[in-house]
């Protein structure tokens, strides 16, 4: 399959660098800029797209290209740090400009018909600039502060870009990246969720051959859909195990069940483990550490029913994309390690299990097109993102089964509102054969294979109080705070805890917007939470973006 190479120095856009690659159908990897040259090229690249990064080509230990990039004389297009490295790797000059460029910024293009030709309103966030072109470059854009704002190498097919044509603050810019994908590489736009699964199939029938396979079902998305895949390659070699832990949402447990055995067709075990879980989890008030004991719990569990279940060699689980990007190791020219997420790094050592992970370069709304193509009700495929460890990372302080039914609870009050009131409709979504829309989309929309917004942009009033259509919200629930304040009910005293509402709107999950819900909707939530559920007496909402904050709060 043809693919593109995504080397990475550091940026905070990295991954959205990939999400614009994938939505022209093409398939991509992110690789750590000085990966080792077979991983790279393992992919057979077309191209190469070399991403921003927050240091200077001059700086000591500065990330550079490695001279087997041009080697392959393969075209490379080089974003913002990338465009500086490659200046700097072919004999150019970079300098530290003295009027640095952030935010919006309008650039002029210099020549008709070229990759930046169709762009004016782009996103800078550099200090350095280009200074002088390297040997057989043109500028093919300027700006106030950029005289090189866009160059290029026509033979050579190398070019760069001082701005970031990956965020949807630059107009037009998916369309660079596709131009530069499918014309100037000449992939083949055939990443589809139709040759996802085939390929998937082939690899999972190499993988596992005649063996037994375990699937981990958690009622999420991911889970449901990765075990899905599994059970179209290989049939009755699976066994699927439902395990409830205690920590779910309230009453999900059985409908998970119902909902998997009527749709998937598939042997379903459900395991009753809650008060293994809650008693593993007694006393720990680390968010770390209640992930690692969830995953070591979850995989002693499933060894127990491997016992009485063919004694399977695997395990699938639904690990996607930015799972494994967000528990990468942290290193200094790298993204950091945001969390440990359960599906990567909370897992035990000593396992006895080899993992299948059909859906590990994947992320969430492929994931989605993938379940649709697979014939999954949507009720199984748009259901809310649910954290691998539950309700314990939800539950901050210690996790008891009394906070555990008050936080159920509470976030059952909240989503039935939000529902009631048209917040949580299923967002759109595009078929396998439907051409993906690279051009920007209004603020708020969701769907497989769209193109998403970055960065917390503003969101416009919405709701039933709105003249305008509803937009969305992607994620909701309800964080139980181990804080408690004086309140008064019923003329008494009361010293209870604190629930807060985090509701976002986004459409790739990497950067996400608090919801603008109306006023008397939350009003009506947070009277019904405190006069309903026992034990809370004081509810607030988040109004944090993502970044600087995650979604969920541990």
């Amino acid at each position: 399959m043809d693919s593109i190479a995504i080397l990475d120095f550091g940026s905070q856009y990295a991954q959205i660098i990939a999400r614009r690659v994938r939505e022209t159908q093409v398939y991509c990897e992110l690789f750590p800029w000085d990966a080792p040259m077979k991983d790279i090229l393992a992919i057979s690249p077309k191209g190469f797209i070399l991403s921003g990064g927050p240091k200077s080509v001059y700086e000591k230990n500065a990330p550079y290209i490695q001279d087997f990039i041009f080697k392959t004389g393969l075209p490379i297009l080089g974003i913002c740090y990338g465009m500086q490295a490659l200046t700097h790797a072919l004999g150019g000059q970079v300098a530290s400009s003295q009027n640095r460029e952030y935010g919006h910024a309008e650039i002029q293009p210099l020549i008709s018909d070229s990759l930046v030709s169709s762009l004016s309103k782009v996103w800078m966030s550099h200090g350095d600039r280009i200074t002088r072109m390297p040997d057989g470059f043109i500028a093919l854009a300027s700006s106030g502060n950029s005289p090189f704002a866009a160059i290029g190498d026509m033979d050579r097919k190398y070019f760069g870009v001082q701005f970031h044509p990956e965020v949807n603050h630059t107009l037009n810019g998916s369309q660079l990246i596709r131009n530069f994908a499918l014309d100037i590489c000449g992939v083949r736009p055939t990443w589809t969720p139709a040759s996802i699964i085939q390929e998937s199939i082939m690899r999972i029938r190499k993988q596992v051959g005649n063996e037994n396979v375990l699937a981990a079902v958690s009622g999420g998305v991911d889970s449901t859909v990765a075990a899905a895949l599994v059970h179209k390659a290989i049939g009755d070699q699976l066994v699927a195990v439902f395990v409830d832990t205690g920590l779910m949402r309230k009453d999900e447990g059985e409908q998970v069940a119902m909902a998997f055995r009527n749709n998937l067709n598939a042997e379903l075990v459900s395991v009753d483990a809650s008060e293994e879980f809650l008693s593993a989890l007694k006393g720990v008030t680390d968010p770390e550490q209640k992930r690692r004991i969830v995953g070591e719990k979850f995989i002693r569990v499933f060894e127990e029913q491997a016992k009485k279940l063919r004694q399977p060699k695997f395990l699938v689980q639904g690990t996607i994309y930015p799972d494994v990007v967000e528990s990468s190791a942290p290193d200094r020219n790298k993204a950091e390690k945001i969390k440990t997420h359960h599906n990567v790094g909370g897992l035990p050592e000593n396992m006895q299990f080899e993992l299948v992970e059909p859906l590990r370069y994947l992320f969430k709304d492929e994931v989605r097109s993938v379940g649709e193509e697979l014939g999954l009700p949507r009720i199984l495929v748009w259901r809310q993102p649910f954290p691998g460890p539950g309700l314990t990372v939800r539950c901050l302080g210690e996790v008891t089964r009394e906070r555990v039914s008050r936080l159920q609870a509470a976030d059952a009050i909240l989503i039935e509102e939000l529902s009631k009131a048209g917040f949580l409709g299923r967002r759109n979504s595009v078929s396998s054969t439907t051409p993906i829309k690279t051009g920007p989309l209004p603020v708020g929309r969701t769907g497989p294979l769209t193109t998403g917004r970055t960065g917390p942009l503003p969101v416009r009033q919405t709701g039933p109080l709105a003249s305008e259509p509803i937009t969305p919200v992607a994620q909701a629930f309800v964080v139980l705070l181990p804080v408690r304040s004086v309140g008064v009910m019923g003329d008494q005293r009361t010293y209870q805890e604190t629930a807060a509402i985090r509701a976002v709107t986004t459409e790739d999950f990497m950067t996400a917007d608090w919801a603008r819900l109306p006023h008397d909707l939350l009003a009506k939530v947070a009277n019904r939470i405190v006069n309903e559920v026992d034990g809370i007496n004081r509810v607030v909402y988040d109004i944090t973006s993502k970044p600087p904050a995650t979604i969920e709060w541990e």
